[in-house]
């Protein structure tokens, strides 16, 4: 039988591919190091396969992992479509309000960080001083406003789940699970409105760890259809430059808009 040709860029398109398989969420410089394939190649292989949907960069810190959405591949955490579906959306919110996005989604007895445009916009967090982690960053079910808006729209049932664990903490942060009357007033108050806020005492900081002054404001939205919720967007921007009346009524719509994107491009992912 004659020797047939491979083709090489395909081949190392195919390697690529696989490295993608065997770890979820990948570096350049990782791929570069298992391939051996010259970092510029490396560039033009991602783009190529991202174009062709394979691919997708998260906007956090320009690492890669395979698309959910077009299933190349089993979901190996369920958040994970979540935020591919969101960061393009988050993107195009960042370019039009240029303050900071982050998606959040439920992580135990916090919100984790999964997405964000802080890369991405100028008048972002960490250009302020403020420099933490892009990704994985915990924050307080009941005072950051990513989480006030995920318990303000999930079902009573998913709610009482993590009350019943946010009761059982010894953190300073989850002592309102144990006063239900004043909570359900604050979650009444964040429907009324459509958006939730930080609490009033909380600063900053990260779930678990002692406050600090990081000079933000934030509102959220849930990322909610009528039978579950994905997850919370924000925006974050300096306090000091407006109250969140007027934040709110510059940007909320724009907000509310991405939120209604993201949840319908998470429902016909094919769109």
């Amino acid at each position: 039988m004659p020797r047939v040709e491979t083709i090489r860029g395909l081949e190392r398109g195919l390697k690529v591919l696989q490295v993608l398989q065997a770890q979820p969420i990948v570096s350049l410089h990782d791929i570069y190091v298992a391939t051996a394939i010259s970092k510029p190649s490396l560039l033009r292989i991602l783009n190529t396969l991202e174009g062709a949907g394979l691919v997708s960069r998260r906007l956090a810190d320009g690492h890669y992992r395979l698309s959910t959405l077009t299933g190349v591949t089993r979901e190996r955490d369920r958040h994970d479509r979540v935020a591919e579906a969101a960061a393009p959306v988050m993107f195009r919110l960042c370019e039009k309000v240029k303050w900071q996005c982050d998606l959040h989604v439920p992580a135990g007895n916090h919100m984790e960080r999964r997405e964000s445009t802080r890369a991405f916009s100028p008048l972002a967090a960490h250009k302020l001083g403020w420099i933490r982690n892009p990704v994985r960053f915990p924050a307080g079910w009941l005072v950051a406003a990513v989480g006030r808006a995920y318990l303000a729209w999930c079902s009573q049932k998913e709610r009482e789940q993590i009350l019943a664990r946010l009761r059982k903490s010894n953190e300073p942060v989850d002592r309102l699970a144990r006063d239900p009357k004043r909570l359900d007033n604050i979650l009444n108050e964040v429907r009324r409105r459509g958006y939730a806020t930080r609490d009033p005492g909380f600063v900053g900081g990260i779930y678990g760890s002692p406050a600090y002054d990081d000079g933000l404001a934030a509102i959220a939205v849930a990322l909610s259809d009528r039978t579950r919720v994905y997850g919370s967007i924000n925006l974050l921007w300096v306090k000091t430059a407006f109250t969140v009346e007027e934040f709110a009524a510059r940007y909320l719509a724009d907000l509310q808009e991405a939120a209604r994107e993201i949840v319908s491009s998470l429902q016909h992912p094919t769109k």
